[in-house]
């Protein structure tokens, strides 16, 4: 699974505010809510399968080049794991954001986020601008 939910989470459409809808009102945040709660559960489930799988397909091959690739398998699902372990946290804290009321707000400049980018990242903590400019500094680091 990867950090873009932009497609609908489990059979979860889209949200289309109202014209004169207020910002992050209850409906919104009930919605992001149920996405980011499907989204964690989905995480879960893949967290559960891979223990399944390394527990159930744990076998000790004698041909030193299949064992190779077993644990090389199996490191690779561990690190894809561990990242999803990762962005579970990261879900974890987002929903402390709705329930504090403070989600939907850039934590830079304070400004909405939208309900455009939150819906293709849920987990968005900064505005599109203020995370433009992060991005152009962390480049600057780097080069």
């Amino acid at each position: 699974m990867t950090d873009n939910a932009s497609l609908p989470v489990r059979g979860i459409e889209p949200y289309h505010p109202a014209e004169d809808e207020e910002y992050m009102n209850e409906a919104q945040l009930a919605h992001f809510q149920s996405i980011l709660g499907a989204w964690k559960n989905q995480l879960l489930e893949e967290v559960e399968r891979t223990v399944s799988h390394m527990r159930d397909d744990a076998h000790h091959y004698a041909d030193p080049a299949d064992r190779a690739t077993q644990e090389e398998e199996f490191a690779l699902e561990l690190r894809t794991r561990d990242r999803e372990r990762k962005l579970i946290r990261k879900i974890d804290k987002t929903l402390e954001r709705i329930y504090k009321d403070d989600y939907g707000f850039c934590d830079e400049c304070g400004v909405e986020i939208g309900i455009r980018r939150l819906e293709a990242r849920p987990t968005a903590t900064l505005c599109v601008d203020c995370k433009t400019l992060e991005e152009i500094r962390e480049k600057q680091r780097v080069a």
